[in-house]
């Protein structure tokens, strides 16, 4: 039987990669679109690397974007992310990719997508996933988008051309609240773990927040360490799940196994001198904060636009386990230096307590991208 074949760009994205769709290459019925996802990125492989996809083996590296014009007055495009699962057959739309977020708007501009004679332009994306806008700002050049430039992200080698991203209103992305249980921390009772104190918010994407020292973790382990301690992966999701249906993502255990997007679970620690991923070290006085992220079941091997943007303003909310081990220096600053496995990533954050309590204004991020191909991938829908 001939191979199905659908036009396609495969793009980077900040530090992840994707397999670009326009909306109208695929079924108008989206229940169609999970068999189609699942083999253009090799899924399910029980090997899990992928290798007879797109994808490679890591949650960065599963995903797909659809794209399509928007009818909303405050979007010129809408936009749909797939984390497609790498084990299992499975697509989860729950949540929203930040760093794949960056190449939305060059797509937009390069396949027509949309008209725009101003440069540097500015694409206003509704992510469909959480229902938020994102304005992506970028040069052009001759009328496409510009790759080439200085800027350097940690995790990607090389430079290219910056890509500012602006979230609006980013509070309540996944549960339609900034602090969805009412509190800035409290106590979860983990099976097989304990009683453990945890913030829980929701800004870009749902996170639960997580001190490493009151996991047995000093914070700057390195994705393959905590790999090869399948108790400490464990007990990270025994809390990812808990709080999950804490926050009302998940009714029951079941379900928030079910349910692998959201929350991130996300542990913080103070500054400290770590290593990356390149074989450098990140020296203390250059961050504010350090992170893990646990992404979809995996140690991430950076860390999540979303969870970043959830990072910077959980730093910003007084009391929660965030501030708690936010470097002195950094309180009252708008950008948050964050170390991660790759290194240092500055992110900015607006927020204000209100009559209402705490609000989310937005987040801002500078994020490179770059086409790798264009064409069409071909699918095999017989596994």
């Amino acid at each position: 039987m001939k191979p199905h074949a659908i036009p396609a760009l495969f793009m980077r994205g900040g530090t992840s990669k994707a397999v670009m769709f326009h909306a109208h290459d695929l079924p108008p019925n989206r229940s169609e679109w999970d068999p189609l996802f699942l083999s253009a990125m090799g899924s399910p492989d029980p090997f899990g690397r992928q290798l007879n996809g797109m994808g490679g083996g890591l949650s960065s590296l599963s995903k797909v974007c659809v794209i399509a014009p928007s009818r909303r007055t405050d979007a010129d495009v809408e936009y749909t992310f797939a984390q497609v699962l790498i084990k299992e057959a499975r697509v989860d739309y729950r949540g929203n990719c930040g760093n794949m977020s960056s190449a939305v708007g060059p797509f937009a501009v390069d396949r027509k997508v949309v008209k725009c004679e101003n440069n540097p332009a500015t694409i206003r994306i509704y992510n469909t996933n959480t229902h938020r806008i994102i304005h992506a700002t970028f040069f052009l050049e001759d009328g496409s988008t510009r790759y080439d430039g200085d800027l350097v992200i940690p995790g990607v080698p090389g430079t290219g051309a910056p890509i500012r991203l602006d979230f609006l209103e980013p509070g309540g992305a996944t549960t339609g609240k900034l602090l969805p249980t009412g509190r800035v921390r409290e106590q979860l009772s983990i099976p097989g773990v304990g009683k453990l104190e945890v913030s829980m918010v929701d800004a870009g994407s749902a996170c639960v927040f997580v001190r490493a020292d009151e996991i047995g973790l000093s914070g700057i382990e390195l994705p393959d360490m905590l790999e090869r301690n399948p108790d400490v992966i464990e007990r990270l999701q025994a809390i990812r799940i808990e709080a999950s249906i804490a926050m009302g993502i998940a009714e029951d255990a079941a379900a928030g196994r079910a349910i692998s997007a959201v929350p991130y679970i996300v542990v913080v620690s103070r500054p400290a001198n770590a290593p990356t991923l390149s074989g450098e070290f990140i020296s203390s006085e250059h961050i504010d904060l350090t992170v893990r992220v646990l992404s979809n079941g995996q140690p991430h091997r950076a860390i999540p636009i979303t969870a970043s943007l959830c990072t910077a303003v959980a730093a910003k909310v007084d009391d929660t386990v965030v501030a708690e081990v936010l470097s002195f220096t950094a309180r009252g600053r708008e950008s948050i230096r964050l170390g991660m496995p790759s290194g240092v990533l500055s992110a900015g954050a607006h927020v204000a307590l209100t009559d209402q309590g705490w609000i989310a204004r937005s987040g801002t991020f500078l994020r490179t991208a770059r086409l790798l191909f264009e064409g069409k991938v071909y699918l095999s829908l017989v596994h």
